[in-house]
């Protein structure tokens, strides 16, 4: 069941159960329990598939009704809700979640159990600020490692990386586990320690179990990413193999993959993966890769029509990834800057900032775009679409100092980039070198004419 059928279910039966609220408040059970339970309605709901995790609700939705440790039981069908909603990409399976929360707290209204399950789904919802309250008020109450996991994740979603970084350091001292050491290595990237990132999700492979495969792909693909950006090709790709091994159709793992055969121009190969993973999960991230791959090995056609099913829907479930997209294909620039600066509503991190500032680019406005190019380059973030969004934008600035300093840098990562934001860095590369030439034969020149430098061809001070 798709996410959007599986959330017009859960409307669906919500509405329902209001309708039914009157009757049921004025038809008791001897107990005194309603006949109608709306929350309990919805979790018990029967759900199709037959992997583990179905298995699991099933059992689980089966205890429930027999009355047996209910709300333990409503407690570990939400968790099991949510690694449905991870395996399958499936948001409705959050709210579902929301629902095993809701139950318990009907039971038990101060649970600091249901706290951290709504607390996770509203995560993921990206409801942070909602998600960072309640996970203040359980490190104020209990404060275990979970909790504090759930606080840096909220903070981080806000931009507020060195508190994040206080309440992962309280996670790890608590509990080291797969948990804290792949937050710790996350934090490590965004503050631009690559190697620390690695060395730290290297821990969290480590510590991975085969009983949480999801879990266990996670990792392995996250660390393919970082050895990917580090340019150990042959790394990347085993470990992409590895969480497929572990998590079959894993669609990170799948897009990862696409990514790395687009970078080697691999290009036929890269739109079959692409294909499978953007079938699994069809968020904009990952149809823009897919129309990438389509439209570089000429598929022009196939590569508009994934186009415009982002265009139309994908501004419900990823307006960020929109908004760069939009920006970058220079199309409808008032509508991307609109998804970009709604998106600071619920998050301000490096993301939201590089895809404000991306939006203004192409708005005209380049001023509020500096500015906020360089607070999403503050905290240090190596990543190669950040350093190509700053070379374009302080070179229509016209600062040819940083536009030569962020184009070396994202040159040095242009293999993490799609193959029209590779294009456009070296036609940026190829403008920078004319301009050198025509300075006169002492003036350095950066690139030879239309060369983006190798990894490795030059040191650039951050």
């Amino acid at each position: 069941m798709g996410s959007v059928a599986l959330l017009l279910v859960i409307a669906c039966l919500l509405i329902f159960s209001s309708r039914l609220k009157h009757k049921s408040e004025t038809n008791k059970t001897p107990a005194g329990g309603s006949i109608f339970n709306d929350h309990l309605a919805l979790v018990l709901m029967p759900q199709r598939g037959d992997s583990r995790t179905d298995r699991e609700i099933s059992r689980l939705q089966q205890q429930i009704r027999g009355g047996r440790n209910v709300e333990l039981g409503l407690e570990q069908l939400g968790w099991a809700f949510v690694a449905k909603a991870r395996e399958s990409f499936d948001a409705g399976f959050y709210k579902l979640a929301e629902q095993c929360a809701r139950c318990i707290e009907q039971r038990n209204p101060q649970s600091q159990e249901a706290m951290l399950l709504r607390g996770h789904v509203l995560h993921n919802l990206h409801r942070f600020k909602e998600s960072e309250t309640l996970a203040r008020r359980l490190v104020e109450q209990r404060g275990l490692s979970f909790d504090y996991g759930l606080l840096g994740d909220a903070l981080m979603e806000q931009g507020k990386l060195n508190d994040a970084a206080e309440a992962y350091q309280q996670m790890m001292n608590l509990k080291p586990d797969l948990q804290g050491y792949a937050r710790a290595a996350h934090m490590r990237w965004l503050k631009g320690d690559l190697a620390g990132a690695i060395e730290a999700m290297r821990l969290a492979v480590g510590a991975a179990s085969p009983n949480d495969a999801e879990s266990a792909a996670w990792v392995n693909t996250r660390l393919a990413f970082y050895e990917f950006q580090a340019g150990r090709f042959e790394e990347a790709q085993q470990r992409c193999a590895f969480a497929l091994s572990l998590q079959g159709n894993y669609a990170p793992a799948l897009l990862l993959q696409g990514k790395m055969l687009l970078a080697r121009n691999r290009v036929a190969e890269a739109v079959d993966v692409l294909q499978s993973a953007a079938k699994i999960n069809p968020l904009p991230e990952y149809q823009w890769a897919l129309a990438e791959g389509l439209r570089a090995s000429g598929h022009e056609n196939e590569a508009s029509a994934i186009e415009a099913q982002l265009r139309q829907h994908g501004a419900a479930n990823d307006p960020r990834t929109v908004a760069l997209f939009l920006a970058t294909r220079r199309e409808s620039p008032q509508t991307a800057l609109r998804l970009a600066k709604a998106e600071f509503d619920s998050r301000s991190d490096v993301f939201t900032h590089d895809a404000f500032a991306w939006s203004l680019t192409a708005a005209g406005n380049l001023a509020e775009a500096r500015s906020e190019v360089q607070r999403a380059l503050a905290e240090g973030t190596e990543d190669g679409r950040l350093f190509f969004h700053a070379a374009v934008i302080a070179s229509q600035v016209g600062d040819a100092t940083d536009a030569k300093r962020w184009l070396c840098k994202a040159s040095d990562l242009s293999h993490l980039l799609l193959p029209s934001e590779r294009n456009e860095l070296q036609n940026l590369a190829g403008r920078g070198a004319r301009q050198n030439a025509s300075a006169g034969p002492n003036t350095q020149k950066l690139f030879r004419s239309g060369e983006i430098p190798r990894r490795g061809d030059h040191k650039t001070k951050t």
